[in-house]
């Protein structure tokens, strides 16, 4: 719900709102299963459609999806709305489906060029030298004006770059057959579980994830993720990417009364989970620096430690759900979700984290000139829309309606590295035969003079005389002893000239 530049979050002793001027500031949700994280969701989801911000939310169990559809009035929302003091009103939000295998909505595709070497060796898991190798592929792609468009572009890039080792490793470093081989064996596994399925054209227009309706709300992007998450990888992968494109297109808005677009990237232990040191500093410093393009990314995540500690610090909104304390790490997690709010000394925040009801979260949010707030024990508001799935008959109605149908449902597959080096080839394997034959059909003066001696001297007439012994003729033996006279002279030059030239190379080292 939104109202004067904040949307209302729920009510504590107080209303507690999310202020819009702020929102670009990052956020967290988390909690144990079952405590309300996705209703959350989607009551800040409902709230900045409403304030006219698109947003973009993967739907990792299919309950977000229900934003499309009205909400059913159930009694615990009518009586929850009661208790915060609002009047329950059903509603229906403007909703766009995504999926990468296209099955439950608009496909996501990226083009490798896009998604670049190091996501690419972050999904394919590459070690270090496997990653330098492709830093080199892609380096001679972009020298050879290759493009790279799909996996079969890639596949045939890497061919390229083993059949020409020995010389790329004289210029880019070593580039062993072993690292392209294991390159590509990490390729095969990545088409087997369908992930060539995300790599190809038309790529993702990000302006297509910022539309408003006629009515001026922000269109809800839903990626359905329930397949996904078969992949992890994939998913962490993609978002990553997307998250990344989407810093290099926007320009620098600085702060704006609302932001321009806001991420919420469910299960955001898996975008962390093994990642290497340099791809965690490009996330912190992607989450960092898109704020000034207008951009605002909620991570929601189970437990506060699945956030890296530089990534936590620039996530000023915070709502925490219930956590349990069973074990050693549990406590942990309780502990450090407490430090990270402003106490409150009306209530033991450590205490109240694991004492907190389904829908009822601590809340801390950023004010006046952006300081957190002192957190404080709040109901969520409820959901106008219906929680739970859309049936797949209403799914496919709102995808057959969507403003970006057709754009992306047929596959496009234009001439890129795969054609040009397939052509290459080709042009090469002509060249060699060209120069094969021309090289079988010109003989040099030595096969003239052997083809003079061979026609003169090879029995060209008929046997005669006795025993099949032919008389020599006096114009033969006279050819016979130019021709010979000839060949010693030529053999001679080329005996010296051949000498000149060696002992000039010793001479000269």
């Amino acid at each position: 719900m939104a109202e004067d530049g904040r949307i209302l979050i729920g009510k504590s002793t107080k209303p507690e709102y999310l202020t819009l001027r702020l929102a670009n500031r990052h956020g967290l949700v988390t909690g144990a299963t079952g405590t309300g994280k996705t209703v959350t969701l989607q009551v800040l989801a409902e709230g900045f459609s409403n304030a006219g911000v698109p947003v973009f939310a993967a739907d990792i169990k299919g309950d977000l999806s229900g934003l499309a559809e009205a909400g059913e009035g159930k009694a615990p929302f009518v009586k929850r709305a009661e208790e915060i003091g609002v009047d329950y009103v059903p509603d229906r939000f403007p909703v766009v489906f995504w999926d990468l295998f296209g099955e439950q909505g608009h496909r996501v595709r990226a083009t490798v060029s896009e998604m670049g070497p190091l996501l690419l060796a972050r999904l394919l898991d590459l070690n270090d030298t496997q990653e330098g190798v492709l830093n080199i592929a892609f380096r001679i792609a972009d020298e050879q004006g290759l493009l790279l468009l799909d996996l079969k572009d890639l596949r045939a890039l890497l061919a390229h770059v083993a059949e020409n080792a020995a010389t790329l490793t004289a210029k880019y470093g070593n580039v062993s057959a072993a690292s392209v081989g294991a390159i590509q064996r990490q390729l095969l596994v990545l088409e087997n579980q369908k992930g060539e399925e995300f790599f190809g054209e038309p790529a993702l227009d990000i302006a297509d994830l910022m539309r408003t309706d006629r009515d001026g709300r922000g269109i809800v992007n839903i990626l359905a993720a329930d397949r996904l998450m078969n992949n992890p990888r994939l998913y962490a992968t993609f978002l990553l990417w997307l998250l990344s494109e989407m810093f290099e297109a926007l320009p620098e808005v600085g702060d704006l009364d609302k932001p321009k677009l806001v991420f919420f990237f469910d299960e955001a232990h898996l975008l962390f989970n093994d990642a290497p040191k340099a791809l965690v500093e490009a996330v912190e410093r992607v989450v960092r620096l898109i704020r000034s393009k207008g951009v605002g990314v909620y991570f929601v995540t189970q437990n506060p430690l699945d956030v890296p500690d530089t990534v936590l610090a620039q996530l000023g909104n915070r709502v925490q759900h219930a956590l349990r304390a069973f074990t050693p790490r549990d406590q942990k997690a309780v502990r450090a979700a407490a430090e990270t709010f402003r106490q409150n000394p009306a209530f033991s925040t450590e205490k109240a984290i694991t004492e907190l009801g389904v829908g009822e979260a601590l809340v801390s949010t950023l004010e006046g000139k952006g300081a957190p707030s002192m957190v404080e024990r709040t109901l969520i508001a409820p959901p106008s829309g219906r929680v739970g799935p859309v049936s797949p008959q209403e799914r496919a109605a709102l995808v057959a309606a969507s403003p970006v149908r057709g754009k992306y449902d047929e596959a496009i597959d234009r001439e890129s590295a795969y054609e040009v080096l397939q052509k290459r080839s080709a042009q090469g394997a002509e060249a060699g035969q060209a120069a094969q034959q021309a090289s079988a059909g010109s003989g040099g003066i030595l096969d003239t003079l052997g083809g003079v001696l061979g026609g003169v001297l090879g029995g060209g007439a008929p046997p005669s005389g006795r025993g099949g012994r032919r008389t020599v003729t006096i114009t033969e033996r006279v050819i016979t002893n130019v021709a010979s006279s000839a060949a010693r002279t030529i053999g001679a030059q080329l005996g010296r000239a051949i000498l000149r030239g060696v002992l000039g190379s010793m001479t000269r080292r």
